[in-house]
């Protein structure tokens, strides 16, 4: 199992942020999400060092879908990068952290009236604009509220980056955005720019997540010039600024080779300035929306052995006390990670095991086929690279109640958000009359 940030064998024991595995899970029983607040803030350093232009303004927008809390919200606010939400649920918690509202953008294909609502009395940055009946909903909205928003339309740019279908989000029949290939957009250009309550900054793209590729980010620059161009062209120089969105490949297993942050960044700052003086363009402001590369190595998610089992088949099991209900992502598109028995760290791997979760499916196993020391009831299991898509995506399957996360840094472990007690999953539940 690969090692990240803070993460150190102490005599067998592996600690994070300077704390013992062992007694973390003493102390805020398992299962557990540890987020090495340490390796989030490095990484948001790493993108501050790299994405940074004199040509420009820029801006790097963590993409709160990954991993949301008010400990993240602090973090991101306290490193001045900016936010984005795609519910009103999110909105909400970014609001309840007391994040500065002026750094927040909405995003999602859907927003209802209610959350349109929410942005406007928010007083957000601006709206992330993807098909033109939402354009309509904006401007009545405002219009009502005597109130001006700003906003940006999404583009399809029908990049085929490669990684799984699930996370794809430019293909041409993607659910995201206005495609750049279909006369009809020209139509909800016309609509944005004759809206009175409505400020047109420019355009927004993402290409998906989990990209390994530079070429894609540069084809995605390329294509969202030159479609700029063409509009400039037609309806005037409107275009202000550019958001390229997201999806920097992090490593799960020994099959990823991770983007290196910051040199990604200045790689893409390089391309997009050479671009821009080949194309005679001036831009603003360029925004990217970062969230997994930001989160995803820095978090883990702890489990106790509650047994082992070999079938008669021959395949062997470890039966950890979560699974598929606080991580989905291998069952859902069959995501894989690493892992480890991390109480036994100088023990060499010798069984060739799946790890199960309790969940009542076949389909709940957390790692599939994977060398890890022998496991012993009550030993403790350690998957990495949880802290995106693990505690966003949990449910209460099963009536599986919802992990703690708790932050860990120089020693200290604070508590994030609580573990959801029983109590808590029925609060809403109530009796009928029959």
């Amino acid at each position: 199992m690969k090692l990240f940030g803070t993460m150190n064998n102490n005599n067998g024991i592996l600690e994070i942020g300077g704390i013992s595995v062992t007694d973390l899970a003493k102390q805020f029983k398992t299962p557990l999400y540890i987020m090495d607040q340490a390796l989030i803030e490095k990484n948001i350093e790493k993108y501050k060092n790299g994405f940074k232009s004199d040509l420009f303004k820029t801006a790097i927008v963590y993409a709160s879908k990954a991993f949301l809390s008010k400990g993240i919200c602090q973090i991101v606010d306290k490193y001045g990068l900016d936010i984005d939400a795609v519910s009103g649920g999110e909105l909400y918690a970014i609001k309840s952290s007391n994040f500065p509202m002026d750094r927040v953008h909405m995003d999602g294909n859907n927003k209802s009236l209610e959350e349109l609502e929410m942005c406007i009395d928010y007083g957000i940055d601006s709206i992330i604009i993807d098909n033109i009946p939402e354009v309509i909903n904006i401007q009545n909205i405002a219009s009502k509220k005597d109130k001006k928003i700003n906003a940006l339309l999404r583009l399809n740019i029908g990049i085929d980056a490669h990684t799984h279908e699930y996370i794809k989000t430019s293909k041409n029949n993607s659910k995201f955005g206005e495609s750049i290939y279909d006369n009809k957009i020209y139509k909800t250009m016309e609509t944005i720019i004759n809206s009175k309550n409505i400020n047109f900054l420019g355009f927004h793209c993402h290409i998906g997540s989990q990209i390994f590729d530079m070429k894609s980010f540069y084809e995605a620059i390329d294509i969202m010039l030159d479609f700029s161009q063409k509009i400039s062209l037609k309806f005037g120089n409107i275009v202000k600024e550019i958001n390229l969105g997201g999806g920097f490949g992090v490593y799960y297993t020994e099959k990823d080779v991770a983007v290196d942050l910051e040199e990604a960044s200045k790689l893409i700052i390089k391309y997009l300035e050479k671009s821009l003086k080949e194309k005679s363009m001036e831009l603003e402001k360029v925004s990217i929306e970062p969230g997994r590369s930001i989160v995803a190595n820095a978090g883990s998610t702890l489990y106790t052995v509650g047994g082992t089992k070999e079938t008669y088949g021959g395949l062997k099991y470890i039966f950890v006390d979560g699974g598929m209900a606080d991580n989905i992502r291998p069952a859902l598109y069959q995501a894989e990670y690493e892992a480890a028995i991390v109480n036994k760290m100088n023990e060499e791997p010798s069984e060739d095991v799946s790890i199960a979760g309790k969940c009542c499916e076949s389909g709940d196993i957390v790692v599939k086929n994977y060398k890890i020391a022998k496991a012993e009831i009550g030993d403790l299991v350690l998957t990495p690279t949880t802290g995106a898509y693990g505690h966003t995506m949990a449910s209460n399957y099963n009536k599986c109640p919802i992990p703690a996360v708790v932050f860990v840094k120089d020693g200290k472990a604070k508590i994030s958000i609580k573990r959801q007690s029983y109590e808590d999953m029925i609060i809403n539940d109530d009796f009928i009359e029959l």
